[in-house]
């Protein structure tokens, strides 16, 4: 395997191939390559404030990233690369349209922190985006409760019938899961949602840069505040997969219900054939016939 690399400059000889197997990621980080080039593109104008990049390479290097994300949209555009992941990927790229201007990006940037910021950039959009989902989920739930506000339906302890329950009560009991759901997305979010450029690999960046300009550049609510944590800190996506667990967990449990519901054993509760042949839960177009509470 070849390609090239921006860290190992003090080793001899390079990996074996079956570390480089191992290691290699672009096969799925390569979703990372428009958090990739804005943050390169911000970071550019970074130099350019302190005096290292001029205007005009400035604007060269920012109109080359926003040309590599948009040839990144072609299905093909990732095929046969020999690159180990999307920030060497990226860096080739913009060195076949800008040539040695390309060396100067990474000047002053270390990629402990540019790893940082990309997967910030990508989990704080994946966390508003689930969210939003929710929010269409949540307004589904609320539009099957007020369809059926007044029907009685059995509430279950270990599979027995319990006590009896108003839908509108059982529906809305996974509106406040959800809701829930919601507010740890917010929380992710928060914690993604702090900028890392700056840190450098470990100590700090040896050049003046305006870390608050360039957080206020890429829409980050502040700034990290210790480069020795930032360097391995990965606890926002901690945070983001435990809110993607419990909520999955919450639509899991949903799932099964209306599935035991509406089995010959239980059948007060029809699903359409759009649900049961596997399509979405909740239609896009909000079908109204897509649950049917069989009364009697």
């Amino acid at each position: 395997m070849s390609g090239m690399k921006l860290w190992g400059g003090r080793f001899e000889s390079g990996p074996s191939e079956v570390f480089e197997k191992y290691s290699w990621s672009l096969h799925f980080d390569k979703r990372l390559v428009e958090a990739d080039t804005r943050g390169s593109q911000a970071f550019a104008r970074a130099l350019s404030r302190v005096g290292i990049l001029t205007a005009e390479e400035c604007a060269r290097l920012e109109a080359a990233f926003a040309e590599i994300r948009r040839e990144a949209e072609e299905p093909t555009y990732f095929d046969g690369a020999p690159d180990e992941d999307v920030h060497t990927f990226v860096i080739r790229k913009l060195k076949e349209k800008v040539a040695g201007l390309a060396d100067k990006i990474h000047t002053g940037r270390s990629r402990n922190e540019q790893v940082s910021l990309d997967t910030r950039l990508w989990l704080r959009e994946a966390c508003v985006l689930t969210q939003q989902k929710l929010a269409a989920l949540m307004e589904a739930l609320l539009q099957l409760a007020r369809r059926h506000e007044s029907a009685v339906v059995p509430g279950y302890t270990h599979l027995r019938r319990a006590q009896a329950v108003l839908w509108p009560h059982y529906v809305l009991a996974y509106f406040e899961m959800l809701a829930r759901d919601w507010q740890r997305f917010e929380n992710a979010r928060r914690a993604a949602n702090v900028l890392p450029l700056g840190s450098g690999a470990l100590a700090g960046s040896g050049f003046p840069f305006d870390r608050e300009a360039i957080a206020q550049d890429l829409g980050f609510e502040a700034v990290t505040r210790n480069s020795m944590d930032v360097s391995a800190d990965r606890d926002f996506v901690l945070d983001y997969l435990y809110a993607a667990s419990v909520c999955m967990i919450h639509l899991a449990r949903l799932a099964e219900d209306w599935i035991l519901y509406s089995s010959e054993e239980f059948g007060w509760l029809e699903l359409s054939d759009g649900v049961t042949s596997g399509s979405s839960l909740m239609p896009q177009k909000k079908n109204p016939d897509s649950l049917e509470l069989l009364q009697g």
